[in-house]
């Protein structure tokens, strides 16, 4: 009788990944500003946390496209959704302490009506509106914008993927579908009467409703800690589907999806499972994501998001979820140091490399040279370092 090995005996590393990750959050933790040494600054501490974040959303991207061969150039759009729906709860909240703090002292007392169109004005007076849309309805509610969270993104990705699996629409007119999503939505959230806003996005999103008084550096290292904590499931989450028989599967309809087909597998279903779940887990990233840094805007939405978050899980290594990892913290806190002035700039004479500039041209370049050189990415190259030890 052959006994059958637990989860983590197949996945060893998941659990190197876990106790790295428990690690980092510690260390991370005793070098923080509010209980540690203060060696690491809250807003470097901010910047970990989203990247924490940003990783998770680069897990989600790789089983979509590194396992199941769908180049979603779309999924960034799930990733603002979510921080769109949870900014929603905390823009309405904080206002709301403000109005009605300056309401306490009117000789009458306002009503229930006053306040709320008081705090519409308030949020809406920056595009010319003075009444809540119809989507700001649950905006009051943190528990039912948490469910929107989930919802609206999973909606969204379920009625777009249905539509296209069962037209089994594939390959790169897929990749173009989705990224006409996510130009459609990013161009509808720039109009002031999207209800979001327009251009202004939602602002403030790192002053938490009923926490005035709590320093931004506890704040931001109890974000940091639920984004690492996100981050460990989502791994342990998608390591436990592409180890087991639908990862199978799922590998399968990316190496040949006809012959899956022919075997007899709903392909559609599995396809619309994965390209659902993942939209999901982004959302989740986003809605962690955006409290740390602090504003949304809909160039968060813009196609060339979605893209840069493919080039990160191809520079990782894709179909390695933590190669994903890879990619995301190794792109993300480059992009940090050279578009936030820590990469010195280099004078030739006749002219001066500012980074700022050309971050984005060395990012192409990078990713021409681990698609031409190292098709596996980082992570691949670690595989093979891994295998020539003795």
């Amino acid at each position: 009788m052959v006994r059958r090995r637990s989860f983590i005996a197949q996945n060893p590393s998941v659990l190197w990944f876990l106790l790295v990750l428990a690690l980092f959050t510690l260390v991370v933790t005793l070098m923080s500003e509010s209980v540690g040494s203060g060696l690491i600054s809250t807003s470097f501490v901010k910047t970990l946390g989203k990247t924490l974040c940003l990783c998770l959303v680069a897990i989600a991207m790789d089983v979509v496209w590194g396992y199941c061969g769908i180049l979603s150039l779309g999924h960034f759009a799930f990733f603002g959704l979510g921080g769109y729906a949870i900014g929603m709860w905390l823009m309405y909240a904080r206002t709301e302490i403000i109005v009605t703090a300056s309401l306490t002292n009117a000789a009458i007392p306002p009503t229930p009506q006053e306040v709320s169109d008081a705090i519409a004005t308030q949020i809406f007076g920056v595009v010319g509106a003075s009444e809540f849309p119809m989507i700001w309805a649950f905006a009051d509610s943190l528990a039912l914008q948490l469910i929107m969270v989930v919802l609206i993104p999973g909606l969204l990705a379920l009625i777009f993927g249905g539509l296209a699996f069962r037209s089994r629409v594939t390959g790169v007119y897929l990749s173009i579908l989705t990224q006409a999503m996510t130009l459609a939505l990013s161009l509808y959230l720039f109009q002031n009467d999207s209800g979001l806003r327009g251009n202004n996005g939602l602002s403030g999103l790192q002053n938490i409703p009923g926490f005035r008084g709590t320093p931004q550096a506890e704040i931001s290292l109890w974000f940091f800690w639920a984004s690492a904590l996100a981050l460990a499931l989502g791994y342990v989450l998608f390591a436990w589907i592409v180890s087991g028989k639908m990862g199978s599967v799922i590998r399968a309809i990316r190496d040949d999806e006809a012959r899956v087909r022919f075997l007899g597998y709903h392909v559609e279903s599995y396809k619309l499972f994965v390209f659902t779940l993942t939209a999901i887990i982004a959302a989740i990233a986003g809605a962690l994501y955006y409290p740390q840094a602090g504003i949304i805007n809909p160039a968060e939405v813009a196609p060339i998001a979605s893209i840069y978050l493919a080039v990160w899980v191809a520079i990782g290594g894709r179909g390695r979820l933590y190669g994903a990892v890879i990619g995301a913290v190794f792109v993300s806190l480059l992009s940090s140091w050279f578009t936030g002035g820590g990469a010195p700039n280099i004078d030739l004479g006749v002219y001066t490399i500012q980074w700022t500039d050309w971050w984005l041209v060395l990012l192409g370049l990078s990713f021409v040279a681990v698609t031409l050189f190292f098709p596996k990415g980082i992570g691949g190259l670690f595989d093979y370092l891994v295998r020539k030890q003795p």
